[in-house]
């Protein structure tokens, strides 16, 4: 008899220590922030789209002007591009394609409009259309 006393004691402090550690876990995450909320934030803190040397020297050699429009064009469909998970992008527009790496926010080259007659992209996983 002494021993089912006892052993009924270990499953009572074993079930109130399970209680008490649920108990913290559901306070800490309650005062933390939901994983939506903090998705939404790194979100909201992209950094500015930066170009490569290559990208640079192909606006210039193609007369890509680019302006505060285009760049908001731009910055927009690399947004949508990321929230599809998108890696390497194509953003096809007026002013020609823009082939972006997501992850690090650097467009890589750019093609104009004179240029997309015949030519093949590769590499890349998703297209936006500005």
């Amino acid at each position: 008899m002494d021993f089912d006393l006892t052993s009924r004691k270990i499953q009572s402090v074993q079930y109130q220590n399970l209680v008490d550690k649920t108990a913290k876990a559901t306070a800490k995450v309650s005062e933390e922030t939901s994983f939506q909320e903090q998705l939404t934030r790194l979100q909201h803190e992209v950094k500015d789209l930066s170009f490569s040397k290559h990208a640079a020297k192909r606006l210039e050699e193609r007369h890509i002007e680019m302006n505060q429009s285009l760049m908001d064009d731009l910055r927009d469909a690399v947004s949508e591009a990321r929230k599809k998970g998108a890696r390497d992008v194509a953003v096809i527009g007026r002013q020609g394609i823009f082939i972006v790496n997501v992850p690090n926010n650097v467009v890589v080259t750019t093609m104009a409009e004179d240029d997309m007659k015949n030519k093949t992209l590769t590499n890349i996983d998703s297209a936006v259309f500005m």
